[in-house]
Parts: structure tokens; sequence; C-alpha cells
């Protein structure tokens, strides 16, 4: 059977010339970048890209659950997937044939002068019929049965239709995978933020304690007639000051609260989170990161699992529009009931119709549309290749700069650690030399002015270090997420 079918189709194709059978030529894409790079041991370097083994704040991992469970964006992405579930169902079927219960009355009025109603008039006449079998005027038509249609695909095109959605299907997976990499890394960077700006109010109060102090104290001297008036104001500007940033800090708390609660899908409450620990404390802090960026881990990010499936399907675009440029075969066959009265439609086995017609198409006068329809495919066939390379790219990029993030934030901050203490060590210093009057207010109001300066760089430089490794989990695609 299929060697007739194949044997009809080239027939077909003779007949209707070769004009009509030619096709557009290959896709030729260039080359693709190579993904060899310098590696560091493997396993080490893939386990960073586990959630669970990088950040191992319970309470950071509520969040993320939280958010995984509720977040819209999320929810959205979801309901994608199911439309993308439903057209990859219509393109798995799309070569079946399609059978359908067929139920049709009509009625029809021939001219005399037409080849059905000369033959009606003469049918009446003749006496091989008997009264059931002649034909009123106007004729009634009767058919309860199934028709049906199927295209065969005999180039390829409905199954490179298939492929095409199967791999946009699988693109809008990697798509939610992708967002959720991004919203977890997104909560999981703001919840360090927040640490440290709970870091930074914890500082910012020890500093008005120690500064309220020396407030205390220039008062005393001066009373004394040690200080001036002049010291005084001093002091008490830089208290001002100190006191001032406190609610500048609890603005970006409260900012930072309402963020978090915006991705975890819920109105804006408290954040339940870990306590501040010592600032200097470098046993709280994750360890080191090994250099070098495994190629076929990178490859597994999900922006490039989706770049490179959206590459396959335009590929099988390409395909099925070379493919529209050949000739079609439909089958039509029908079976049922049909009769010219309605009380001799289910009359068996006399009432009984069937019949099947093949068909044989090819395009000749809108060559135009297909080629265009062509050239479309291809072009963005090219498009998905060039952003498959530039993904690629992109994945080394972030990659070797959160390598870098990480490995230059652990430095800045053991050399943060030491300034702060050296400069903690000056302020107690500076207060023993000002009350035995071998130092000046201005060198106490500078030494407590550098102190809070290199503990707020510390916070910063210790958020530094968590941002490093979460911008190292997006840049690694999140493998292993929760």
């Amino acid at each position: 059977m299929n060697k007739r079918i194949y044997q009809y189709a080239l027939g077909a194709c003779l007949l209707t010339g070769a004009v009509a059978c030619t096709t557009q030529k290959e896709l030729q894409l260039p080359e693709r970048i190579s993904a060899s790079v310098t590696t560091a041991p493997a396993a080490d370097t893939i386990s960073l890209a586990s959630f669970d083994r990088i950040f191992q704040d319970r309470y950071l991992k509520n969040l993320v659950d939280s958010a995984l469970q509720n977040n819209y964006d999320l929810l959205a992405a979801s309901r994608r997937i199911s439309a993308a579930q439903a057209n990859l169902m219509m393109a798995r079927n799309a070569w079946l044939p399609s059978v359908n219960l067929s139920l049709t009355a009509g009625v029809d009025h021939f001219a005399d002068y037409t080849m059905t109603g000369v033959g009606n008039f003469d049918t009446n006449k003749s006496p091989n019929i008997n009264d059931d079998q002649r034909v009123s005027d106007p004729t009634p038509e009767y058919f309860a049965g199934i028709r049906s249609s199927w295209e065969i695909d005999l180039w390829g095109k409905l199954k490179q239709q298939r492929h095409a959605t199967m791999a946009r299907f699988l693109a809008t997976s990697e798509a939610r995978r992708l967002l959720t990499t991004q919203i977890v890394a997104g909560i999981t960077g703001l919840y360090y933020e927040l640490l440290a700006m709970d870091n930074e109010l914890v500082i910012i109060h020890r500093n008005i304690k120690l500064q309220e102090a020396a407030v205390a104290t220039v008062h005393i001297q001066k009373d004394a007639g040690r200080a001036t008036e002049l010291a005084v104001q001093q002091f008490t500007a830089q208290l001002l000051s100190t006191q001032a940033l406190e609610f500048g800090v609890k603005q970006e708390i409260a900012s930072i609260e309402n963020q978090l609660n915006a991705l975890m899908g819920r109105l804006p409450q408290h954040i339940e989170r870990s306590a501040v620990s010592d600032l200097v404390d470098t046993a709280n802090l994750p360890p080191a990161v090994p250099s070098g960026i495994p190629a076929n881990l990178l490859l597994h990010r999900p922006d490039i699992q989706r770049a490179e499936l959206e590459l396959s399907a335009t590929k099988a675009d390409v395909k099925a529009a070379r493919a529209a440029f050949l000739p079609g075969l439909t089958i039509t066959p029908y079976a049922g009931f049909n009769a010219f009265k309605a009380g001799l439609l289910f009359k068996s086995p006399a009432s009984i119709a069937w019949g099947a017609l093949g068909s044989v198409t090819a395009p000749i006068f809108n060559k135009k549309q297909l080629k265009a329809q062509y050239n479309i495919s291809t072009a963005n066939a090219y498009t998905a290749f060039y952003e498959y390379q530039q993904a690629i790219v992109n994945g080394y990029q972030e990659v070797a700069t959160a390598l870098n993030k990480v490995e230059n934030q652990h430095q800045a901050f053991s050399l943060k650690s030491k300034e702060v203490l050296v400069l903690q060590q000056a302020v107690s210093t500076a207060n023993i030399l000002f009350t035995t009057g071998y130092a000046n207010y201005l060198e106490v109001i500078t030494a407590q002015k550098s102190v809070l300066e290199a503990e707020l760089a510390l916070v910063n430089t210790r958020k530094g270090v968590y941002q490093g490794l979460v911008s190292l989990y997006r840049s690694l695609g999140g493998s292993g997420a929760r």
C-alpha cells in the first residue's frame, strides 16, 4: 500500500510539472562556538549548583519554599507549560485521520435542462424501479454516517511540525526552570541584603552609644574647663548624623521585606530571619570556591537549554516549510446510510453507501507564499542560532565574573576584618588620650567616624561574599535547586 501511494505521488508530481515539485535548499548554519574550557575539580563546582549545599539558613529555605508554591509568575509559567502540552498533543495526533459523525439533510430542485434533471425524469419512467425508488421533485437528500479525511505525510512535513512542537514544549519547561532559578536567587540575594541591613542597624546602635558617651565626656571636660563649646558641638553633630542613619537603614529594611513578600505572593509582613552574627567572625562565611568552569555543567543552564531547544524547533520549521513545496496526498473516505426519502434512510442494506476519494495536490500559483514562509522559517532559524551562541557566551561570562567576585570578596573581607579591629582599638586609644589630655576632640571624632565607616564597609563586603555565591548559583543554572 505504501509503495502504491508513493507511486501515485510520483506520478502526480510528473503530471503537475517539474516546477511544482521543486523545493528549497537545505538549511546550512555556521559552526558553533567550541565549549571547551579549563576546569577545576568538577565535583566541587557542581556541588555549588545545589541550593541546599550553599545556603544553610533554615529561615531562607522556608522563604524559598513559600515562593516556589505561591509566586504568581511561577504559577503563570505552569499554565504556559499546560498550554504547550496541549499544543504537543495536537501535533502528535496531526498525522491521524479525522473521523466525524455526519448527519445531513437537504433538498434540491434540479432544472429540466441539466443532466440530473433529465436523468431523474427518465428514471421515474423506467419500468425497472419500484415506488420507493421513484425520485420526487424537489429531491430531498439524507445522510447518516461517518466522514473522514486523512493527509498522508509523504515528505515528513507533519513529522517535522511535531518535532518543532515537542522542542518548544521542552523549551517552555526550561523557561520555567530559568524563572525558578531567578526567583530563588532573587529571594536569596534579598535575604542576605536584609541580614546586612540588620548588621548595619546593630553597628549604628553600638556607635550611637559610643558617641553618646563621648558627648557626655566632652560636657564634663567643658565644665572642668578642659574643652570648648566647639568640641561639644562637633561631638553632638556627629551623634545626630549617626542617629539619622538609623532611619535610613530602617527604611531599607522595610523596602526589602516588602520585596520578599511580593516574591512570595503575599501582602507586607515581618520576615523571620536569623539573628545578627559577629561581624568579624569568618566561621559563618561560606568556604572559598575553586576556580574553573565545567563546560558540561554550564551547557545545562536553563537559558542555554531553552535556546538550544528553540534552535531545534526552528530547524524543524525549515524542514516542514521545505516539504510544503512537494505534492500532498489526502484521502477522504465516507460510509453510512444515504437516501432521498427519510423513511428509507435506514432500510439496510439498500440504503448503505460508501466511497473514498484520493487527491494529490501540488502548489503552483501559491509558491510565493510558500517561499515567503520558508524565508521566515530560515530567518528564525538563524536568529535562534545566534541567540544560542550568545547564551553560551553570556553563560561563560557570568560564571567567570561570579567566581572572581566570590574570591575577591573573600580576600577583601579578610583585610576589612583586620581594619575594623585596628580602628576599634584606635577609638579606645583616642578616648583614653582625650581624657588624659594627650589628644584633641578632632582625633576622637575622626577615630569614631573611621570605625563606623569601616564596620559598615565590612558589612557590605560580607554581603558581597553571599551575593557572589548567589550570582554563581544563578549563572550555573540552579542545577539541583529545590
